[in-house]
């Protein structure tokens, strides 16, 4: 588990931000992955993706590494943000944006304005 711990925290480090999650960004494999892949395509968020899929190594050594059970787990400059669940609250509320604003990640402002907009 060494080893997967070491290049989850490499990845996690070096992309400001990251989305673990089951398949990718262009076809994820599973609904919540895609609701947060979702939000942050449409967004327009640069982010690395990293298809847990692909090696159980990962898939197990992520949710040691955040201590977090389930899969999509998002990362903002080194820090676990959270699931599925977390990162549509933080949509909605706003929260989101002033978490990429802090941090200095470029995001689309109206597009999560419509995104808010559409589930009022």
């Amino acid at each position: 588990m060494t080893d997967a711990k070491t290049q989850i925290d490499e990845i996690v480090k070096a992309n400001d931000v990251v989305l673990y999650m089951k398949g990718t960004k262009e076809m994820p494999q599973c609904g919540f992955s895609s609701r947060v892949a979702g939000v942050l395509n449409f967004m327009g968020v640069d982010y690395t993706d990293v298809n847990v899929l692909a090696d159980e190594g990962i898939r197990q050594g992520i949710k040691d590494y955040s201590d977090w059970p389930t899969i999509p787990q998002l990362y903002v400059k080194g820090e676990f943000v959270g699931g599925c669940d977390i990162i549509t609250e933080m949509t909605l509320s706003g929260e989101l944006d002033t978490l990429f604003e802090e941090n200095g990640v470029a995001y689309n402002k109206e597009a999560a304005d419509k995104i808010r907009e559409a589930n009022a």
